[in-house]
């Protein structure tokens, strides 16, 4: 799937973590995601963030985003039939080499990432790795963009909107 082709945007200012655990599950799951190819594609993204939204902020105010522990619980829904549940794992600053994160992705695990200024505000979809970067799906834009591994690592990320990571869903180990 081309996701860049497809341009399929968040529905107001609070679903970019729904947005991305759709695209997720899109790519995860061939059934799941063949609906993005019809003609009422866009109007299941936007009725599928709803859904999604509503079943991962049952205790959290919605106004307030998606968790991190909601995001993986979304995504597992569908790399549970891959033999994988995804977990989140905090951002580890400079240090953090982003072996899994990049492990995950290579072998066509995408990776949600959780991005912020001083607060955590917004998700993202790593969705490839390209030499010393990674493609990462922008919701509020529909677009796949691409960052320098180390900008990640360093904090200076651009043009996902926000600067700072703050958390990794990935998969975990073979159930």
């Amino acid at each position: 799937m081309k996701i860049s082709a497809l341009a399929l945007t968040q529905r107001d200012g609070v679903t970019c973590g729904p947005s991305v655990a759709v695209m997720a599950g899109a790519l995860l799951d061939r059934d799941y995601g063949s609906a993005l190819a019809r003609p009422e594609g866009r109007a299941w993204f936007a009725a599928e963030q709803a859904r999604v939204h509503a079943m991962t902020n049952r205790a959290w105010p919605r106004a307030l985003g998606t968790t991190p522990a909601g995001m993986a619980a979304a995504i597992s829904v569908h790399s549970a039939a891959r033999g994988r549940r995804y977990r989140w794992r905090p951002w580890r600053g400079r240090r953090d080499r982003l072996d899994d994160v990049l492990a995950a992705v290579s072998a066509g695990w995408p990776v949600a990432m959780l991005i912020g200024t001083v607060i955590p505000r917004h998700w993202v979809l790593i969705v490839d790795v390209r030499g010393d970067a990674v493609a990462s799906y922008e919701p509020t834009s529909g677009e796949v963009r691409t960052v320098g591994l180390d900008a990640v690592r360093r904090a200076r990320l651009t043009g996902l909107g926000y600067p700072r990571p703050f958390a990794f869903v990935v998969p975990g180990p073979l159930l």
